[in-house]
């Protein structure tokens, strides 16, 4: 799909700060992360929707987010994950996505109202992206 976003970051036409690329998914840092470390697990091929995904591609998918999960969990020092996935309805862009937010005990993270963050630069976004990437590969 040409205009979707999540596919230019795919076919590499737009620049994301990838943790994992194989022949399934691709994952990246959230541009606009709930904190830093957060990561988007997105299949390679172009659904809307988990209803839309075809049953052989929900294992690899979700396989991909246990994996970035616990590497983003390595990575940023964190308590645990939130892992979440909308769909239709505040799915910012129409492409299926898997959310993977490093979580710390009483960060302030409550209900269904959660500010956005910024990096503070490209620089410091990459620093993140090396890391859950080296957790990835130690953990493989």
């Amino acid at each position: 799909m040409p205009a979707c976003l999540f596919c230019a970051i795919v076919r590499g036409e737009k620049p994301a700060h990838r943790v994992l690329d194989d022949a399934a998914c691709v994952a990246f840092l959230d541009a606009r992360p709930l904190f830093r470390g957060h990561v988007l697990v997105v299949p390679r091929d172009h659904v809307e929707t988990l209803g839309d995904l075809a049953p052989p591609n929900v294992g690899p998918l979700f396989e991909r987010a246990r994996l970035v999960a616990r590497a983003v969990e390595r990575a940023c020092g964190a308590d645990g994950t939130f892992v979440a996935m909308n769909n239709k309805v505040s799915q910012s862009v129409p492409h299926l996505h898997v959310h993977v937010v490093p979580r710390k005990n009483k960060d302030g993270l409550r209900g269904f109202f959660w500010p956005r963050q910024a990096y503070a630069s490209d620089d410091e976004a990459r620093n993140f992206a090396d890391r859950i990437r080296t957790a990835l590969e130690a953990a493989s």
